[in-house]
């Protein structure tokens, strides 16, 4: 009997050596979040980051053998962060573009996005109403391809751009800006943690493709694309995406 328990041990021993060597451990790698873009990225009630970039990069990390390790970092700044390495990875619902493509890397995208403007829910103006009104104030985030959507679509306006979303959705619903542009994803999930509160008023823009991003060069990024790959062949990315309401 003991020497089957010794052989038994040797075996399980033997095998977790295998898978081992199979996957090395690729350790701790550092990924960025702004935690205040839900659905993506979010703080909970018990203080605890949540949203789809913690479910999608957990998921990743335990098929390539990493240990992740989020930081909240301001997005304001973040792409030339990424090009200078502080973080192995991106992860924040970031639109792929040619521009920031020429100093950061994307994986393959994982999902399509359209822009809309949000509104507070008893806002009885269309979205060329508020176009054509002179005074009617509109904002979204710095720097995000959101405010170029922005911009392009209300040229008549001087557009009002917050540090983050939260803070450009908070200035909406205390009246200081009368709508938010927003992928509809994003704004969907802000009406999800305040419901009645905001509504769609319409689309001003479509088909931005979503992507992780890392720094240039960066290893990392095949064995994510291969996880992502691996992750929709079998189901788990549809479920990860229907889950945060990402796919209805």
């Amino acid at each position: 009997m003991k020497k089957l328990s010794l052989i038994l041990s040797v075996l399980v021993l033997a095998s977790l050596m295998l898978a081992s060597c199979g996957k090395p451990s690729l350790g701790t790698i550092t990924v960025a979040v702004e935690n205040a873009y839900p659905p993506f990225n979010s703080i909970d009630d018990a203080g605890e980051g949540v949203g789809w970039d913690y479910d999608a990069v957990r998921e990743i990390c335990k098929r390539i053998n990493c240990t992740p390790e989020f930081k909240q970092a301001a997005w304001d700044g973040i792409f030339p962060a990424m090009q200078a390495g502080e973080y192995d990875m991106l992860a924040d619902g970031v639109t792929y573009t040619d521009e920031r493509a020429q100093i950061v890397d994307f994986s393959t995208p994982y999902v399509e996005v359209n822009q809309y403007l949000m509104v507070r829910a008893d806002e009885t103006r269309t979205v060329d109403q508020m176009k054509d009104e002179a005074d009617a104030k509109i904002g979204t985030q710095i720097g995000t391809t959101n405010e170029i959507a922005a911009k392009a679509y209300f040229t008549n306006k001087e557009i009002q751009s917050f540090e983050d979303f939260g803070a450009a959705v908070l200035a909406l619903k205390s009246g200081d800006i009368d709508g938010v542009v927003i992928d509809n994803l994003a704004g969907t999930g802000f009406m999800t943690v305040e419901p009645g509160v905001f509504k769609f008023s319409g689309q001003i823009a479509s088909g931005e493709q979503l992507a992780f991003v890392f720094p240039p060069g960066s290893e990392l990024r095949d064995k994510v694309n291969e996880a992502l790959a691996a992750m929709e062949a079998d189901g788990t990315l549809e479920e990860i995406n229907r889950r945060w309401g990402l796919i209805p």
